[in-house]
């Protein structure tokens, strides 16, 4: 009988192991080389892409409102970690988006970033450059399997010791940032018009419905990635006191924000 009770009680052990969730691995955060590209008509679309993603502002002037390029946020072509990379991204979609309470497609989320991040028009789904767009981001994600999430994808968490403070912000705007992103934070630009360091606020700036409006957004974006090539040097409340000055500055408006968060779940740092 005892042996019973003994065999009894490890079935059960077993029984419970089992039932409990498998750790959900992550892939390794391993973009293409560029030399991968193939030849012929789909290395041009992929091509096309990436340049269009890095040209934005100047490419796409119908479809841009900003003085933006997609790689503003999105650093390094999409290939850097913790900077919104696009690398996996292709297998994730569709995905449910509590925002506009629907299952989006890549396309949608594409052009959910040319109305809100860079302040524009959507492009039309079939256009050759929103095919080109897919095909670079298809390209970075092909060493991915599909519904397998990557390390480094979206932006880092951090919290802020203490309530972020514009004024400390301020500082370290001041101390930090302004040297590229000028005092005024109007950014950086060529003579014919190329972003070097982009606009913070302003009318060339993301409007109030884009991620990066968001304290949370922009704190864990610049703690993991500013200064450009000093990541990891602010502190998290640093991280969050220049967030917070940057976000509250003036910038465009957007029309449809009324329509976002249908069914609730807004968050607390949306600006509207």
């Amino acid at each position: 009988m005892k042996m019973y009770h003994l065999l009894l009680l490890l079935w059960l052990g077993a029984g419970s192991a089992v039932a409990q969730p498998p750790a959900v691995e992550k892939a390794a955060f391993n973009p293409p080389d560029e030399s991968t590209i193939p030849a012929g008509p789909q290395g041009d679309a992929i091509r096309l892409g990436q340049k269009l993603l890095f040209q934005t502002s100047l490419l796409l002037k119908n479809n841009s409102g900003s003085a933006l390029n997609c790689t503003s946020c999105h650093l390094n072509g999409g290939r850097q970690p913790n900077a919104a990379p696009w690398v996996g991204i292709w297998g994730t979609f569709p995905e449910y988006r509590a925002r506009n309470a629907k299952i989006n497609s890549l396309q949608d989320r594409i052009n959910d970033c040319f109305e809100r991040s860079l302040n524009g028009k959507a492009l039309p789904y079939d256009s050759n450059e929103m095919l080109a767009i897919l095909a670079y981001m298809h390209w970075l994600s092909k060493d991915v399997p599909t519904g397998v999430d990557v390390e480094g994808r979206g932006f880092i968490r951090i919290t802020a010791p203490q309530p972020p403070d514009m004024e400390r912000g301020k500082k370290v705007y001041a101390d930090k940032c302004a040297i590229c992103h000028q005092p005024d934070g109007e950014g950086q630009y060529a003579p014919n018009g190329e972003v070097i360091f982009p606009a913070l606020w302003g009318d060339k700036s993301f409007n109030i419905a884009a991620g990066m409006a968001r304290l949370n957004t922009a704190a864990a974006f610049t703690k993991a990635n500013m200064p450009l090539g000093q990541g990891n040097t602010l502190t998290d409340q640093e991280a969050f006191d220049v967030a917070l000055y940057f976000t509250r500055q003036p910038r465009p408006d957007f029309a449809k924000k009324l329509q976002d968060w249908p069914k609730g779940g807004k968050p607390k740092d949306a600006r509207y």
